[in-house]
């Protein structure tokens, strides 16, 4: 695993679901240029959320425009079926939603053995306790500080218990994955998250529909380092 990537600086991962579509490829170039850490792709299927974004050809077409880590969020319905062409395309790592597959652990070994990063993620309504079997494998800790499916939404606050209790986990049982927030996330929610334990932090219409996104993903990793 590449150190850099793995480091525990905080680090900001802009999601291009708050992008403008139709001049994606400028978004995703002025993001590699922006001092942002990871690029942060949606990926909904209609079925396990109501919305339906993107696939495998916008991770390759992504991978033509810049050198930053490709994290895609799979936000579907037997998300075994489809982990092979994401990565494929050029995903970094793929997270995975804990309710979203009966066979977690095998999903978690198959991504890992294909050379990406692991992720579990977990809604609001799922406990940590639900995903502690995968913990000592997987990369990263998702935590949906709103309900998937759509960008823009208020930040649930009854969620940094979540974080809390991961970062206490990860320290007691001496493990290295890193915990990544999504949803809601701006300049005070940023803050609270990363004193809760939080490692990395999506945030979509908060830069995207900044000024100046650049600047405003500055002030964001000004707030974490």
């Amino acid at each position: 695993m590449n150190r850099k990537l793995w480091d525990r600086m905080g680090k900001i991962a802009p999601s291009i679901l708050s992008a403008d579509i139709s001049r994606l490829g400028e978004d995703i170039q002025m993001l590699d240029q922006s001092g942002a850490d990871w690029i942060h792709i949606d990926v909904m299927d209609g079925h396990f959320v109501s919305n339906l974004t993107f696939g495998p050809n916008v991770v390759a077409a992504a991978k033509l425009n810049t050198d930053l880590p490709l994290d895609v969020h799979l936000m579907v319905e037997e998300p075994e079926k489809m982990i092979d062409n994401f990565i494929e395309a050029g995903a970094t790592g793929v997270t995975v939603h804990a309710e979203a597959t009966k066979n977690l652990h095998r999903v978690m070994q198959d991504i890992k053995a294909q050379g990406a990063y692991a992720g579990v993620v977990i809604n609001p309504g799922t406990p940590v306790s639900f995903i502690e079997p995968v913990l000592p494998i997987v990369d990263l800790v998702l935590v949906m500080t709103v309900n998937p499916g759509a960008g823009g939404q208020e930040f649930l606050s009854e969620m940094l218990q979540k974080i809390e209790d991961l970062a206490s986990y990860r320290r007691e049982n001496d493990l290295e994955f890193l915990i990544q927030v999504d949803g809601g996330i701006n300049d005070e929610t940023i803050k609270i998250c990363h004193d809760a334990g939080a490692d990395v932090f999506v945030a979509g219409s908060n830069i995207f529909g900044a000024d100046s996104p650049v600047d405003q993903i500055q002030t964001l990793k000004n707030l974490v380092n």
